[in-house]
């Protein structure tokens, strides 16, 4: 029978079309760029889709190594897709390209930004530049593909320590296992500038690592139970005016449920953190938190925090951050021994809101929004609640981010992610606001949407302050990218991972919405 067959399957096999019966070859993948119109630059997380669906994703280059010698010399569609960027499109609204794609031929496309900040590359993971390898390009990294075995990080924390930057993540993602590394990640880089450190290019991370080459813990908590995250980071002095890196450690089961906090201190000999101090739970505001910034006042330099406004200070030496009565906040509730729940606001003889570092609790965005509400805020009266530059009838509830001091704008400014609080929004934590004030702690007026991510998270952004260009025209900031708190589906090797963007300072809607 399976011999009476097989003149059969020769036939069939015999008119099949030739392109249909062709072996991969060694003939060189076919590049496919696609740019920035603006820039020229090439564009990361970009999709190529076909028509029947299969999906191409553009590396840190914005290449794509297209190697399916089956369809060689077809011309095919490809519908363009990438959040933030727009590809033109036909007489039917059809937003796509049609190549050609032939033999040694490289092919450009051009996407019109639409985000008013610019996407560069992915900082983490594996493959960032997989396809400009497999093309034979040149690229800016000594691991264009990716090191310490990282699949996938959380939550970046950075401080400059000595001669070399360090860099520290949440949760750390691997291929070995679904369950990775839950007691913090870190890595170090050249300075800001120096090669394996020019931020227009990329970050050449070089990770601690175990005995297997996958990153370690850099926290020694003895308690085994939970995770271990870090906030807060920092460098201070010590009594004998030496350099310390301490921050905040947070031992939890989960986002919702803590099982203990405190300080750590970085020990340069052993190359991890260790308890500085464990804090009552209770403590809820005299602890190091999200990205400190040095301000100096009236003599004495301070790290002030905050969630992402900074308005929580403490001198910046070691022996003043293990002292809870160090820490004041900046307040506009009348008297220190009452709480930001209370009903009374400082104000002067003329009905003036009065502002002042008290020792007490910090005032919120959602005090602001409470008293407002109650009528015993004006809206003007707000220091932490800035208009949507965009839609002016709504205001921005900021949920993580950086304040520093710009040179370029010579004010303080802000980079955030929206905690929306209604429906209006296109993502869950993904969309980016930029802010500025004359003050780090207010009044931020206006805030203007400067990244979008529709359907996708976009959390804990952070400005890099000492990447800033130009006297700090362009700055960088890096964000966690991902759909973890979404219904959407992840996006293949650029999910879980930190993704960093350039905004220029003086770009048309920034001067737009800022110098008025």
């Amino acid at each position: 029978m399976i011999w009476n067959a097989l003149p059969a399957i020769f036939v069939v096999w015999s008119l099949l079309p030739s392109h249909a019966m062709a072996q991969k070859d060694d003939s060189p993948p076919i590049e496919i760029q696609v740019v920035d119109r603006e820039t020229g630059r090439g564009v990361p997380m970009v999709e190529l889709i076909t028509i029947d669906d299969l999906t191409y994703m553009t590396d840190n280059a914005g290449r794509v190594a297209f190697d399916e010698p089956e369809i060689i010399g077809q011309t095919i569609f490809f519908r363009v897709v990438s959040a933030g960027y727009q590809c033109p499109k036909d007489g039917f609204g059809i937003e796509g390209v049609r190549l050609k794609l032939e033999p040694g031929k490289s092919h450009r496309i051009e996407l019109t930004r639409t985000n008013v900040a610019e996407r560069l590359y992915r900082i983490t993971g594996r493959n960032l530049y997989l396809d400009s390898v497999r093309l034979g390009k040149s690229v800016p990294l000594k691991n264009p593909l990716g090191s310490g075995m990282v699949l996938g990080q959380d939550s970046v924390q950075t401080a400059i320590l000595n001669d070399r930057m360090y860099w520290f993540w949440g949760d750390t993602n691997r291929l070995s296992y679904p369950l990775g590394l839950f007691r913090t990640a870190g890595a170090t880089s050249p300075l800001p500038g120096q090669p394996g450190n020019v931020p227009s290019d990329g970050i050449d991370l070089d990770y601690f690592t175990n005995d297997e080459g996958f990153a370690r813990a850099m926290v020694d908590v003895p308690q085994k139970e939970g995770v271990v995250w870090i906030h807060g980071l920092c460098v201070v002095t010590d009594k004998d005016q030496k350099l310390r890196m301490v921050t905040q450690y947070s031992r939890r089961k989960g986002l919702a449920e803590p099982l203990e906090q405190g300080h750590l201190v970085w020990n340069d000999d052993r190359k991890i953190f260790e308890i500085l101090e464990v804090i009552d739970l209770a403590d809820t505001w005299r602890i190091l938190r999200d990205h400190p910034v040095h301000v100096t006042e009236n003599g004495v330099d301070y790290v002030c925090f905050g969630n992402p406004f900074p308005v929580t200070r403490v001198p910046a030496t070691l022996e003043a951050i293990q002292d809870r009565s160090a820490y004041e906040s900046f307040t506009c509730v009348a008297s220190a021994g009452e709480t930001t729940s209370g009903t009374k606001l400082d104000r002067n003889a003329s009905g003036k809101l009065m502002w002042s570092w008290k020792k007490a609790a910090p005032v919120t965005q959602q005090d602001e929004q409470k008293w407002i509400k109650a009528g015993l805020m004006k809206p003007e009266e707000a220091r932490l609640l800035p208009v949507d530059a965009d839609k002016p009838e709504r205001r921005v509830l900021m949920h993580a981010g950086s304040v520093y001091f710009n040179a370029y704008r010579k004010r303080w400014i802000m980079i955030a992610n929206e905690l929306a609080w209604d429906k209006s929004s296109p993502s869950h934590l993904g969309e980016v606001y930029y802010s500025e004030a004359e003050s780090p702690t207010g009044p931020f007026v206006k805030a203007l949407k400067v990244a979008s991510h529709p359907k996708q998270s976009f959390y804990n952004p952070v400005h890099h302050p000492e990447f800033d260009e130009q006297q700090g025209q362009r700055i960088y900031f890096e964000g966690t990218y991902t759909n973890s708190f979404t219904n959407s589906p992840a996006t293949p090797q650029y999910n879980y991972n930190q993704l960093m963007y350039r905004l220029d300072l003086d770009g048309k809607r920034i001067r737009e919405v800022f110098d008025r």
